[in-house]
């Protein structure tokens, strides 16, 4: 990719270069967009980070206030800064959103806030992004809006009462928020656990579990269980390993457990919830509850509506291999086993966005077999 003409500001790398005219636009400014905007930046090319969020990070202002990591600050850092503090501890997430903000001061990346993308296309070789009111140009595009983009609930919410009170976990900061009496909280994931755990403080809560969980401890004979997960090379097992396979669709509880939730938190657990109907919601064995909130710890979907280009297989999943989409020079980041467990992670973000960076270094085109991936790896 050859560099375009210049005309004002700068990129991030201490030379002009045209608002609307990159070697590579990087969508979101979340740790996915900063770390893959650092090896750009290393590899001297001219490059912008658009996000339509006033902040960077926004992904986790939208946490709860008492969120704290299950990965220690050891393995939390982006590429070219340590993630400050001690390194055994747990941050929170204003530590995460305070770091992220020091990351783009400290490097200088070329992050405009406030620019939503509605539309990516093809124009000839390149791709034009719809960015506000302006279109962006670029020789290529790294789509790197995460995982957490729409809420998701389920249709039978709708049922509901309107004098229950209902909110998506995005919308939960601290017990504050919801009315006193009895909490149900749907879904088993680490959010659900940590939400029903911080609920119990001043409501009565029930926590309703749809699926098996994988309890891990948080340490392991006084280590952090991702420093055995790195000694024994668990972490970089790929998706298309036997463990893989394996793992990347089962919930995984990173320090909470059942029996802690009930015995430490009082939580009472309850099956899948199959319906909701006026103040009552009904559980999978058949009993029923009429609480006074609901917190739908249920998860996110995707949503690439804006990219007008053939990017999902059948069942509305992008199709790539680590990254690489089947378009050339679009390129996808910090999606969920996009190539290891680690691929969505603050700490292990990185090693897909070097990957990435380097192919765009490289001037490798998706529609060949991308630099360290056989020909023969499967989508995710």
């Amino acid at each position: 990719m050859e560099p375009r003409a210049a005309i004002s500001t700068h990129d991030g790398n201490g030379t002009p270069a045209n608002l609307d005219d990159y070697q590579v636009a990087v969508v979101g400014a979340g740790q996915a967009g900063l770390a893959v905007g650092y090896f750009l930046q290393q590899h001297g090319m001219r490059f912008v980070i658009v996000d339509g969020a006033d902040a960077v990070g926004s992904s986790w202002r939208s946490r709860w206030d008492s969120l704290r990591l299950f990965t220690s600050r050891r393995y939390d850092a982006l590429p070219g800064m340590d993630f400050p503090g001690d390194s055994s501890g747990y941050p929170s997430r204003d530590e995460v959103i305070a770091y992220l903000e020091t990351y783009v001061s400290h490097f200088e990346l070329p992050v405009q806030l406030n620019a939503p993308v509605r539309s990516l296309r093809r124009v000839g070789s390149r791709f034009s992004l719809e960015v506000g009111n302006r279109t962006v140009l670029a020789d290529a595009v790294v789509v790197a809006t995460g995982a957490f983009q729409l809420p998701a609930v389920p249709a039978f919410a709708d049922g509901m009462a309107p004098e229950v009170v209902q909110m998506h976990s995005a919308l939960y900061r601290n017990p504050g928020d919801v009315p006193p009496g009895d909490v149900v909280v749907v879904g088993g994931g680490n959010t659900g656990y940590q939400i029903a755990a911080d609920l119990s403080k001043s409501h009565s809560v029930q926590l309703a579990i749809g699926s098996r969980q994988m309890p891990l401890p948080q340490r392991i004979l006084g280590r952090d269980l991702f420093w055995w997960l790195t000694r024994f090379g668990l972490i970089d097992k790929t998706a298309d390993t036997r463990i893989g396979r394996r793992t990347r669709d089962r919930d995984t509880l990173i320090g909470s457990s059942p029996r802690k939730l009930q015995r430490t938190f009082g939580v009472e657990l309850k099956p899948r919830v199959t319906a909701a109907s006026g103040r009552t919601l009904t559980f999978a064995d058949g009993t029923t509850t009429t609480p006074d909130a609901v917190i739908w710890a249920t998860g996110y979907r995707s949503d690439y509506s804006w990219v007008d280009l053939p990017i999902l297989d059948d069942a509305g999943a992008v199709q790539h291999r680590r990254g690489v989409s089947n378009i050339p020079d679009l390129y996808f980041l910090g999606l969920p086993w996009q190539h290891t467990r680690g691929s969505a992670l603050l700490g292990w973000v990185k090693d897909d966005a070097e990957f990435l960076a380097d192919q765009l270094g490289a001037g490798v085109h998706a529609n060949t077999t991308p630099v360290g991936v056989p020909e023969a790896a499967p989508a995710t």
